[in-house]
């Protein structure tokens, strides 16, 4: 069972910034209240980056038990750790470093691992790094196993956050390629069509495990996307119209990314 997509228009891309903080930091309350604890999956991009940074500046950020949120990404580009490029990087800078969050409950997808002088790859590890984006994603599989319910793939995610490309992509997962198809929890990307050209991403069956999925997404350059979105075009092409939650599917958006749908959906 999964929710039929709502739409969020708001005026622009700060305030759908501040509101969907706001709106976050509600949705964790309440899981914490229901469960005890609470799942988010943090996306990058520059919406994804300035929610964070929302969430880091609201007044209500402390409402949160942070040390009780799970937090996981949806995708990762393989690059080094320290890469600017890195999604986790992004998130740690604009919020995570700034928040009381348990260490131990924080789950970035593994890196590209170090060159040695010679050119070599060394050891695959969680300190250095994988030898190929496979390795990352099957250890990222087996960490999302090893907090799930017992006979489940993955957690019940609370949240999942997503931005939208401008061809229609969610995660890593481009329209008509192997990922978007795939069925495993987590999936290798190689010869992505924007750079860097090798990801670790989510999948479609994984983001729909989550009780709730938001699409945030800002600027008149994604309007296209959006439009396609809700033209009932299938997820092989326009991925994103399979990111869907159990419970609910939320596209919270600005005007100017919501302009080339039909008035009475803006």
């Amino acid at each position: 069972m999964t929710a039929e997509p709502q739409l969020v228009p708001h005026r622009d891309a700060g305030l759908l910034a501040r509101a969907t903080a706001a709106r976050l930091i509600t949705r964790l309350i309440d899981g914490q209240a229901a469960r005890g604890e609470a799942s988010v999956v943090l996306t990058g991009g520059g919406i994804g980056i300035a929610l964070l940074r929302a969430v880091r500046t609201s007044p209500a950020v402390d409402a949160v038990d942070w040390s009780r949120v799970d937090v996981w990404w949806g995708d990762e580009r393989f690059v080094p750790a320290d890469s600017p490029d890195r999604n986790d990087r992004q998130a740690r800078e604009a919020l995570l470093d700034h928040i009381p969050v348990d260490p131990k409950r924080v789950f970035p997808m593994g890196h590209r691992a170090a060159q040695t002088a010679g050119g070599d790859v060394e050891g695959a590890t969680a300190a250095s790094g994988y030898a190929d984006p496979e390795s990352a994603a099957a250890e990222y599989a087996a960490l999302l196993a090893g907090r799930a319910a017992p006979g489940a793939a993955v957690p019940a995610f609370d949240v999942v956050l997503l931005g939208l490309g401008p061809e229609g992509h969610v995660a890593s997962l481009f329209p008509n390629s192997p990922g978007v198809v795939a069925t495993e929890p987590v999936v290798a990307v190689h010869d992505c069509p924007k750079p860097p050209p090798e990801r670790i991403s989510l999948t479609l069956p994984t983001i729909q495990s989550a009780r709730e999925v938001w699409v945030i997404v800002a600027g008149e350059e994604k309007a296209a996307a959006v439009a396609a979105s809700f033209s009932g075009a299938g997820p092989i092409d326009v991925p994103a119209t399979g990111a869907v939650g159990r419970e609910r599917t939320l596209w919270l958006v600005d005007q100017a990314a919501a302009s080339r749908l039909p008035a009475p959906q803006r």
